[in-house]
């Protein structure tokens, strides 16, 4: 079975270093970090790395979450990606937005590290 390879994009240094530590307890997922949404588009326009699935944090400083995911939804071959929102909004009427964006699901910070990796893998599969 090949590595599910997972793109996490936030801007804050600290959440960024947690969720690939977090993402990397499951050693089925191979991970790479951005730490805003051009990052990501770079990222992901340069072929170098091609995510199986978006986790991306909502609020950024120049793109946020949703912009971010318009656009790499934009790139050849990412219109179907499966995206995530990370988020410390935790009302369910803020997520609403959020999957009507396009998102598979979302999950709010802070999140359990131990856990993470399974919560990406449960949206994923539909839970």
């Amino acid at each position: 079975m090949s590595a599910l390879k997972v793109l996490y994009v936030d801007d804050d240094t600290f959440i960024r270093e947690v969720a690939e530590l977090a993402l990397g307890l499951d050693s089925e997922m191979d991970v790479r970090i951005a730490d805003s949404g051009t990052a990501a588009i770079a990222l992901v326009s340069s072929g170098e790395f091609v995510p199986d699935v978006f986790l991306l944090d909502v609020m950024m400083p120049e793109m946020d979450g949703p912009q971010t995911l318009a656009a790499l939804r934009r790139l050849p071959g990412h219109a179907a990606t499966p995206a995530i929102f990370v988020t410390a909004r935790a009302q369910a009427h803020e997520h609403t937005p959020l999957i009507e964006a396009g998102a598979q699901g979302v999950l709010t910070k802070p999140f359990d590290p131990i856990s993470f990796a399974g919560e990406v893998r449960r949206l994923l599969a539909g839970g």
